[in-house]
């Protein structure tokens, strides 16, 4: 077989046009068309890399956002907390501070219409007291209440122990100014004179002695001298009367409890006994 070496190198040159030709408008496309979609595949990836990292800095921040905003939550919770018990306590303490305020004015209204009311009591027994004894003075002896009152407070100067009759005496003779004898009621002459020849009599010396009225003094009398006092009225026991008066207010329901915790008053005959020692003043 016979080789045709013209046909051979045609088709040779055809081939290698044919390459150069797939490789100039075929293949070079084909490679830049590929490089260029790498490129954006890789710019894509890229740019997906970075979307990623700023979502999971994001995701960072969020969540320390998220855990910051607890943490204040809860400090806001805990402060709110607290100031809530702070004002209930104060609100509370107030409260107290008020009702015991309340409970204090109440009590002293309720001592002080004790003591009014224990004042008209006192008043009005000793008005009865008085009347009684008078009436009673009057029918059995003929004598008026002053009278007596005056002859038992002379009977109590003769009576005195030696101890206060020395002091009483010095303080006699040696005041300055003269004694002063002080009584409710104005006393007649006759008392006056009884008692100015008791005072002689007992301190052996002719004292001298003014005569004063003293209506604040419940049915007595008493001698002043250089600070030295004898002293005899139904006061005592007209105060025994107005403290079981008020014993019996305090034991009444709806006392205060404050006023149930006083001392019980001094056993005494009461008002009964200023009645009871006129009487038996009169009649000795």
């Amino acid at each position: 077989m016979l080789i045709d070496w013209f046909t051979v190198a045609a088709q040779l040159v055809n081939f290698l046009i044919l390459v150069w030709l797939l490789k100039r408008f075929l293949f070079k496309p084909i490679t830049n068309a590929i490089d260029a979609r790498e490129k954006r595949i890789a710019t894509e990836l890229a740019a997906a890399d970075a979307k990623k990292a700023d979502a999971e800095k994001e995701r960072v921040e969020f969540e320390k956002k998220n855990k910051d905003f607890d943490q204040q939550r809860d400090a806001l919770m805990s402060k709110a907390t607290e100031e809530a018990k702070a004002e209930h306590a104060r609100l509370f303490d107030q409260a107290r501070k008020d009702a015991d305020s309340l409970r204090a004015g109440q009590a002293t209204a309720l001592r002080d219409d004790q003591n009014r009311l224990g004042s008209e009591i006192t008043r009005l027994a000793a008005e009865q007291v008085f009347d009684i004894a008078r009436k009673a003075l009057s029918d059995l002896a003929t004598v008026s209440l002053e009278e007596r009152v005056g002859e038992v407070f002379t009977r109590h100067l003769r009576a005195l122990n030696e101890k206060d009759k020395e002091s009483l005496g010095v303080a006699l003779k040696t005041s300055p100014e003269a004694a002063w004898v002080r009584s409710t009621f104005d006393l007649p002459a006759e008392q006056k004179a009884a008692i100015q020849n008791a005072l002689n009599e007992t301190f052996s010396a002719v004292i001298r002695i003014q005569f004063q009225t003293k209506p604040d003094t419940i049915c007595g009398i008493e001698l002043t001298a250089n600070g030295q006092k004898l002293a005899w009225s139904i006061d005592e026991y007209l105060k025994s009367l107005d403290e079981k008066v008020v014993a019996l207010l305090d034991a009444q329901p709806g006392a205060h409890p404050e006023a149930a915790a006083k001392p019980e008053p001094k056993k005494d005959t009461g008002g009964g006994a200023a009645l009871k020692s006129v009487a038996q003043a009169a009649t000795r």
